[in-house]
Protein backbone atom coordinates (compact mmCIF):
# COMPACT_ATOMS: atom_id res chain seq x y z
CA UNK A 1 0.00 0.00 0.00
CA UNK A 2 2.98 2.22 0.76
CA UNK A 3 4.63 1.66 -2.51
CA UNK A 4 1.33 2.64 -4.30
CA UNK A 5 1.02 5.51 -2.12
CA UNK A 6 4.44 6.44 -2.86
CA UNK A 7 3.90 5.89 -7.00
CA UNK A 8 0.64 8.21 -6.57
CA UNK A 9 2.50 11.40 -5.35
CA UNK A 10 5.31 10.52 -6.97
CA UNK A 11 3.21 11.03 -10.47
CA UNK A 12 1.15 13.82 -8.66
CA UNK A 13 4.81 15.47 -7.84
CA UNK A 14 5.49 15.27 -11.62
CA UNK A 15 2.69 16.57 -13.15
CA UNK A 16 3.20 19.75 -10.70
CA UNK A 17 6.17 19.71 -12.38
CA UNK A 18 5.62 19.43 -15.66
CA UNK A 19 2.71 21.67 -15.36
CA UNK A 20 4.97 24.38 -14.15
CA UNK A 21 7.53 24.03 -16.90
CA UNK A 22 4.46 24.13 -19.48
CA UNK A 23 3.39 27.50 -17.32
CA UNK A 24 7.26 28.52 -17.52
CA UNK A 25 6.88 27.94 -21.37
CA UNK A 26 4.10 29.57 -22.41
CA UNK A 27 5.76 32.87 -20.82
CA UNK A 28 9.42 32.64 -22.80
CA UNK A 29 8.20 35.51 -25.07
CA UNK A 30 6.56 37.82 -22.25
CA UNK A 31 8.30 40.96 -21.96
CA UNK A 32 10.28 40.84 -18.11
CA UNK A 33 7.64 44.10 -17.37
CA UNK A 34 5.24 46.60 -19.06
CA UNK A 35 4.63 49.98 -18.84
CA UNK A 36 0.76 51.84 -19.44
CA UNK A 37 0.39 55.42 -20.83
CA UNK A 38 -1.78 56.96 -18.96
CA UNK A 39 -2.14 60.93 -18.82
CA UNK A 40 -1.24 64.20 -16.41
CA UNK A 41 -1.87 63.73 -12.73
CA UNK A 42 -4.93 64.21 -11.32
CA UNK A 43 -6.74 63.09 -14.33
CA UNK A 44 -9.05 60.01 -14.52
CA UNK A 45 -6.44 58.08 -16.87
CA UNK A 46 -3.46 58.39 -14.13
CA UNK A 47 -5.67 56.61 -11.54
CA UNK A 48 -6.98 54.27 -13.73
CA UNK A 49 -4.00 53.40 -15.67
CA UNK A 50 -1.78 53.29 -12.64
CA UNK A 51 -3.79 51.29 -10.86
CA UNK A 52 -4.76 49.15 -13.48
CA UNK A 53 -1.19 48.25 -14.18
CA UNK A 54 -0.67 47.41 -10.38
CA UNK A 55 -3.55 45.00 -10.81
CA UNK A 56 -2.08 43.08 -13.96
CA UNK A 57 1.25 43.61 -11.90
CA UNK A 58 0.34 41.49 -9.26
CA UNK A 59 -2.22 39.29 -10.86
CA UNK A 60 0.41 37.63 -13.40
CA UNK A 61 3.47 38.05 -11.43
CA UNK A 62 5.14 40.44 -13.81
CA UNK A 63 6.63 44.15 -13.37
CA UNK A 64 4.76 46.94 -14.44
CA UNK A 65 3.09 50.56 -13.41
CA UNK A 66 1.83 53.45 -14.98
CA UNK A 67 3.46 56.82 -16.69
CA UNK A 68 2.06 60.14 -16.99
CA UNK A 69 2.20 61.35 -20.81
CA UNK A 70 -0.24 63.93 -22.78
CA UNK A 71 -3.18 61.62 -22.83
CA UNK A 72 -4.90 59.67 -25.48
CA UNK A 73 -3.65 60.84 -28.18
CA UNK A 74 0.17 60.46 -27.12
CA UNK A 75 -0.82 57.44 -26.23
CA UNK A 76 -1.52 55.88 -29.64
CA UNK A 77 1.81 57.35 -30.70
CA UNK A 78 3.94 55.56 -28.00
CA UNK A 79 1.80 52.21 -28.37
CA UNK A 80 2.33 52.08 -32.15
CA UNK A 81 6.33 53.12 -32.04
CA UNK A 82 6.48 50.43 -29.51
CA UNK A 83 7.89 53.07 -26.37
CA UNK A 84 4.88 51.41 -24.22
CA UNK A 85 3.03 48.27 -23.86
CA UNK A 86 -0.40 49.50 -23.54
CA UNK A 87 -1.97 52.53 -23.11
CA UNK A 88 -5.88 54.18 -22.73
CA UNK A 89 -7.26 56.07 -25.61
CA UNK A 90 -10.38 57.42 -26.64
CA UNK A 91 -11.97 56.69 -29.78
CA UNK A 92 -12.49 59.70 -31.47
CA UNK A 93 -8.15 60.37 -31.88
CA UNK A 94 -8.07 56.47 -32.42
CA UNK A 95 -10.00 57.19 -35.57
CA UNK A 96 -7.78 59.59 -36.07
CA UNK A 97 -4.73 58.08 -35.62
CA UNK A 98 -5.71 54.69 -38.08
CA UNK A 99 -6.48 56.65 -40.96
CA UNK A 100 -3.15 59.40 -40.42
CA UNK A 101 -4.77 61.76 -39.41
CA UNK A 102 -3.11 62.32 -35.94
CA UNK A 103 -1.94 65.33 -35.21
CA UNK A 104 1.12 63.65 -33.38
CA UNK A 105 1.93 62.38 -36.59
CA UNK A 106 0.15 63.34 -39.81
CA UNK A 107 0.34 60.58 -42.49
CA UNK A 108 1.52 57.86 -40.37
CA UNK A 109 -1.17 55.17 -40.33
CA UNK A 110 -1.06 53.66 -36.39
CA UNK A 111 -1.28 49.86 -37.59
CA UNK A 112 0.48 48.52 -34.77
CA UNK A 113 -2.13 49.43 -32.27
CA UNK A 114 -4.89 47.42 -31.12
CA UNK A 115 -7.99 47.15 -28.68
CA UNK A 116 -8.02 45.49 -25.83
CA UNK A 117 -10.85 46.01 -23.47
CA UNK A 118 -13.37 48.68 -22.91
CA UNK A 119 -13.19 50.92 -19.72
CA UNK A 120 -15.56 53.90 -19.64
CA UNK A 121 -17.54 56.72 -21.09
CA UNK A 122 -15.71 60.37 -21.08
CA UNK A 123 -17.76 63.11 -20.23
CA UNK A 124 -16.97 66.58 -21.51
CA UNK A 125 -17.73 68.48 -18.80
CA UNK A 126 -17.00 72.19 -18.26
CA UNK A 127 -16.18 73.15 -14.28
CA UNK A 128 -16.16 77.23 -12.64
CA UNK A 129 -15.70 78.77 -9.73
CA UNK A 130 -19.69 79.80 -8.19
CA UNK A 131 -17.33 83.14 -7.33
CA UNK A 132 -17.73 84.03 -11.40
CA UNK A 133 -21.27 83.60 -11.36
CA UNK A 134 -20.84 81.66 -14.85
CA UNK A 135 -23.62 78.97 -14.84
CA UNK A 136 -24.21 77.76 -18.09
CA UNK A 137 -22.12 78.14 -21.35
CA UNK A 138 -23.99 80.83 -22.67
CA UNK A 139 -22.54 83.27 -19.94
CA UNK A 140 -18.75 82.14 -20.40
CA UNK A 141 -17.57 85.75 -21.16
CA UNK A 142 -15.61 86.51 -24.51
CA UNK A 143 -12.29 86.06 -24.10
CA UNK A 144 -11.99 83.52 -21.32
CA UNK A 145 -9.15 82.12 -20.14
CA UNK A 146 -9.96 78.43 -20.46
CA UNK A 147 -7.87 75.00 -19.05
CA UNK A 148 -8.19 72.26 -21.96
CA UNK A 149 -5.81 69.65 -20.37
CA UNK A 150 -2.54 68.91 -21.85
CA UNK A 151 -1.66 69.83 -25.28
CA UNK A 152 -3.10 67.08 -27.74
CA UNK A 153 -5.42 65.23 -25.36
CA UNK A 154 -8.56 64.48 -25.90
CA UNK A 155 -9.81 66.98 -24.53
CA UNK A 156 -7.81 69.76 -25.68
CA UNK A 157 -8.33 68.10 -29.31
CA UNK A 158 -12.08 68.13 -29.09
CA UNK A 159 -13.55 70.59 -26.57
CA UNK A 160 -12.54 73.99 -28.25
CA UNK A 161 -13.93 73.32 -31.15
CA UNK A 162 -16.89 71.88 -29.68
CA UNK A 163 -17.07 74.91 -27.88
CA UNK A 164 -16.33 77.25 -30.59
CA UNK A 165 -19.35 75.40 -32.46
CA UNK A 166 -21.14 77.27 -29.72
CA UNK A 167 -20.38 80.33 -29.65
CA UNK A 168 -18.17 80.71 -27.17
CA UNK A 169 -14.68 82.83 -27.84
CA UNK A 170 -11.65 81.92 -25.48
CA UNK A 171 -8.56 82.37 -25.01
CA UNK A 172 -6.83 79.17 -25.08
CA UNK A 173 -4.67 77.31 -21.90
CA UNK A 174 -3.09 73.50 -21.55
CA UNK A 175 -1.57 71.91 -18.39
CA UNK A 176 -2.03 68.93 -16.64
CA UNK A 177 -5.17 68.63 -14.53
CA UNK A 178 -4.26 69.12 -10.88
CA UNK A 179 -2.12 72.44 -12.11
CA UNK A 180 -5.05 74.02 -14.21
CA UNK A 181 -7.64 73.35 -11.18
CA UNK A 182 -4.91 75.26 -9.06
CA UNK A 183 -5.03 77.99 -11.53
CA UNK A 184 -8.91 77.88 -11.64
CA UNK A 185 -8.45 78.30 -7.71
CA UNK A 186 -6.46 81.22 -8.02
CA UNK A 187 -7.94 83.28 -10.45
CA UNK A 188 -6.03 82.35 -13.03
CA UNK A 189 -8.55 80.46 -15.36
CA UNK A 190 -12.05 81.40 -15.72
CA UNK A 191 -13.38 77.93 -16.76
CA UNK A 192 -11.89 74.12 -17.02
CA UNK A 193 -13.48 72.48 -19.91
CA UNK A 194 -12.56 68.53 -18.96
CA UNK A 195 -12.60 65.52 -21.14
CA UNK A 196 -12.04 62.98 -18.43
CA UNK A 197 -13.50 60.14 -16.55
CA UNK A 198 -15.86 60.76 -13.67
CA UNK A 199 -15.41 61.61 -11.05
CA UNK A 200 -12.49 63.81 -12.38
CA UNK A 201 -10.54 64.08 -9.10
CA UNK A 202 -9.19 67.56 -9.94
CA UNK A 203 -13.39 68.51 -9.53
CA UNK A 204 -13.75 66.09 -6.27
CA UNK A 205 -10.47 68.24 -4.66
CA UNK A 206 -12.17 71.54 -5.85
CA UNK A 207 -14.76 71.25 -3.90
CA UNK A 208 -13.35 70.02 -0.88
CA UNK A 209 -11.46 73.91 -1.15
CA UNK A 210 -13.96 75.73 -2.61
CA UNK A 211 -17.91 76.09 -4.11
CA UNK A 212 -17.80 75.07 -7.78
CA UNK A 213 -20.49 75.09 -10.80
CA UNK A 214 -20.79 71.93 -13.01
CA UNK A 215 -22.08 73.54 -16.15
CA UNK A 216 -23.62 71.40 -18.20
CA UNK A 217 -25.54 71.65 -21.95
CA UNK A 218 -28.41 72.50 -22.29
CA UNK A 219 -30.52 70.13 -24.80
CA UNK A 220 -29.92 72.33 -28.05
CA UNK A 221 -26.23 72.70 -27.47
CA UNK A 222 -25.92 69.10 -26.76
CA UNK A 223 -27.88 68.32 -30.09
CA UNK A 224 -25.41 70.53 -31.63
CA UNK A 225 -22.59 69.03 -30.83
CA UNK A 226 -23.63 65.75 -31.48
CA UNK A 227 -24.58 66.59 -34.64
CA UNK A 228 -20.74 67.71 -35.81
CA UNK A 229 -18.54 65.36 -33.20
CA UNK A 230 -18.08 61.67 -32.43
CA UNK A 231 -19.77 61.95 -29.57
CA UNK A 232 -22.96 60.25 -27.59
CA UNK A 233 -25.85 62.19 -25.87
CA UNK A 234 -24.48 61.70 -21.62
CA UNK A 235 -26.06 62.38 -17.89
CA UNK A 236 -23.46 62.87 -15.30
CA UNK A 237 -25.49 61.19 -12.94
CA UNK A 238 -26.20 63.54 -9.42
CA UNK A 239 -24.28 61.09 -7.08
CA UNK A 240 -21.07 62.23 -8.78
CA UNK A 241 -20.12 65.58 -6.86
CA UNK A 242 -21.55 66.74 -4.34
CA UNK A 243 -22.18 70.11 -6.18
CA UNK A 244 -24.92 68.76 -7.95
CA UNK A 245 -28.26 68.69 -6.90
CA UNK A 246 -29.54 66.86 -10.42
CA UNK A 247 -28.44 64.88 -13.29
CA UNK A 248 -26.65 67.24 -15.77
CA UNK A 249 -26.63 66.90 -19.47
CA UNK A 250 -23.61 66.28 -21.22
CA UNK A 251 -21.54 64.41 -23.85
CA UNK A 252 -19.09 61.22 -24.24
CA UNK A 253 -16.62 59.36 -25.99
CA UNK A 254 -15.71 55.75 -25.13
CA UNK A 255 -12.68 55.10 -24.04
CA UNK A 256 -10.74 51.75 -24.58
CA UNK A 257 -6.60 50.48 -23.38
CA UNK A 258 -4.51 49.58 -26.29
CA UNK A 259 -1.95 47.10 -26.50
CA UNK A 260 1.06 46.77 -29.35
CA UNK A 261 -0.55 44.26 -31.93
CA UNK A 262 2.60 42.55 -31.77
CA UNK A 263 3.27 41.74 -27.84
CA UNK A 264 2.32 37.77 -27.41
CA UNK A 265 -1.03 36.00 -27.86
CA UNK A 266 -0.68 34.45 -24.32
CA UNK A 267 0.45 37.83 -22.67
CA UNK A 268 -2.30 39.79 -24.13
CA UNK A 269 -4.85 36.73 -23.45
CA UNK A 270 -3.67 36.65 -19.33
CA UNK A 271 -4.13 40.40 -19.68
CA UNK A 272 -7.40 40.18 -20.43
CA UNK A 273 -8.20 37.76 -18.70
CA UNK A 274 -7.11 39.34 -15.75
CA UNK A 275 -8.88 42.57 -15.87
CA UNK A 276 -12.61 41.00 -17.95
CA UNK A 277 -12.74 38.80 -15.02
CA UNK A 278 -11.64 40.78 -12.07
CA UNK A 279 -14.28 43.35 -12.04
CA UNK A 280 -14.50 44.17 -8.11
CA UNK A 281 -10.88 44.67 -8.37
CA UNK A 282 -10.79 47.31 -10.85
CA UNK A 283 -13.84 48.95 -9.30
CA UNK A 284 -11.45 49.54 -6.28
CA UNK A 285 -9.23 51.00 -8.62
CA UNK A 286 -11.62 53.70 -9.72
CA UNK A 287 -15.42 53.50 -9.78
CA UNK A 288 -15.81 54.46 -13.83
CA UNK A 289 -14.70 50.70 -13.64
CA UNK A 290 -17.84 49.79 -13.73
CA UNK A 291 -18.60 49.87 -17.16
CA UNK A 292 -14.78 48.16 -17.87
CA UNK A 293 -16.77 44.50 -18.59
CA UNK A 294 -17.06 42.53 -21.95
CA UNK A 295 -20.61 43.39 -22.80
CA UNK A 296 -19.13 46.59 -23.83
CA UNK A 297 -16.71 45.56 -26.35
CA UNK A 298 -19.29 46.57 -28.80
CA UNK A 299 -18.56 50.33 -28.73
CA UNK A 300 -15.32 49.33 -30.50
CA UNK A 301 -15.58 49.97 -34.35
CA UNK A 302 -12.37 51.89 -35.14
CA UNK A 303 -9.37 49.66 -33.89
CA UNK A 304 -9.13 46.11 -34.58
CA UNK A 305 -8.72 44.08 -31.32
CA UNK A 306 -5.73 41.64 -30.38
CA UNK A 307 -5.53 38.38 -31.53
CA UNK A 308 -5.03 37.43 -27.30
CA UNK A 309 -7.97 39.19 -26.53
CA UNK A 310 -10.25 37.76 -29.07
CA UNK A 311 -9.45 34.41 -28.07
CA UNK A 312 -10.96 35.64 -24.24
CA UNK A 313 -13.80 36.95 -25.73
CA UNK A 314 -14.78 34.13 -28.35
CA UNK A 315 -14.15 31.49 -25.15
CA UNK A 316 -16.12 33.74 -22.77
CA UNK A 317 -19.57 34.08 -25.34
CA UNK A 318 -18.55 37.88 -26.69
CA UNK A 319 -18.66 37.83 -30.80
CA UNK A 320 -15.93 40.11 -32.51
CA UNK A 321 -16.86 41.15 -35.82
CA UNK A 322 -14.49 39.35 -38.15
CA UNK A 323 -13.48 43.00 -39.61
CA UNK A 324 -12.27 44.15 -36.59
CA UNK A 325 -9.61 41.54 -35.35
CA UNK A 326 -5.86 41.96 -36.07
Amino acid sequence: MRNVTTIALTGTLAGAMLMAASAHADRADWPDNFTVGTASQGGTYFVYGSGWANLIADELGISGGGEVTGGPTQNLALVHSGDVAFGLTTMGPASDAVKGESPLAPGVKMDNVCALFPMYETPFSITALSSTGITSISEIPDGARIGFGPAASTSDTYFPAILETLGVNFERRNGGWTDLGGQLQDGLLDVIAFAAGIPIPAVSQLEVQTNVNIIEFTKEEQQTVIDNFPVAAFQIPASTYTTLEESANAVSMWNFAIARCDLPEDFVYEVTKATMENNDKMRNVHRSAETTIPENVVHNQVLPFHPGAVRWYQENGHEIDESLIK
